[in-house]
């Protein structure tokens, strides 16, 4: 599994609240299970502690892509240099079972599936996955999503960085909202327009009384 592929567990922690209209996901056990996905080992070592756990990183980790979002990436960098100096990574060659052309093992780095409990090990796996694009991508990847009041986060792997929007959902209303209020303030133009030529109107038939 490429380090690149990690930076979606913080994406899929912190989409599992919305701030903004008070909706959080993240109340189970099943839910902390459903995060790691069908294949992870840890998942099964989950319990209720881990739900409150989890909540609190997905916090930290907001801040992270909410920092990146508004330009601090010392701070951005900060807050996630701490999340590792408390979840470090357990990192190690694997080969898994894929094979290339000659049959060897497909070598590549792989997070170690040796952490104390399930938050840890999930966190020093978000938490990987975001340094590998900070550090090889930019800051400017991580990114809050702009159309309000959705308020989750993303991973821009776009080839010109120019992601807004944590979905073409988003994107979508957004441009129709924007699209919208243009033709408001056009018809508040015109009918401002309509008034000021109705009174020049008036005036010069007053001054020819």
């Amino acid at each position: 599994m490429e380090l690149a592929y990690y930076s979606d567990y913080a994406v899929r922690l912190v989409n599992t609240e919305e701030p903004e209209r008070g909706g959080d996901s993240l109340t189970s056990v099943e839910a902390v299970r459903a995060l790691f996905g069908p294949a992870q080992q840890i998942a099964r070592r989950a319990t209720e502690s881990d739900v409150t756990r989890l909540r609190a990183v997905r916090g930290r980790l907001r801040t992270v892509f909410e920092a990146a979002a508004d330009g601090d990436e010392v701070r951005a960098v900060d807050l996630l240099n701490a999340l590792m100096m408390e979840f470090p990574v357990s990192p190690q060659i694997s080969g898994h079972e894929y094979r290339d052309a000659d049959g060897r093992p497909d070598w590549h780095m792989h997070i170690a599936d040796h952490a104390a409990n399930a938050t840890a090990g999930y966190t020093a796996t978000a938490c990987m996955g975001l340094a590998f694009h900070l550090t090889e991508l930019g800051v400017d990847r991580l990114g809050v999503c702009e159309a309000r009041p959705c308020r989750n986060v993303y991973v821009d792997t776009s080839t010109n960085r120019s992601r807004r929007y944590c979905s073409d959902r988003c994107a979508t209303r957004a441009n129709v909202a924007a699209y919208r209020a243009r033709k408001r303030l056009e018809s508040e133009r015109a009918a401002r327009s309509g008034r000021t030529a109705d009174s020049a109107q008036d005036a010069t038939a007053s001054g020819e009384r």
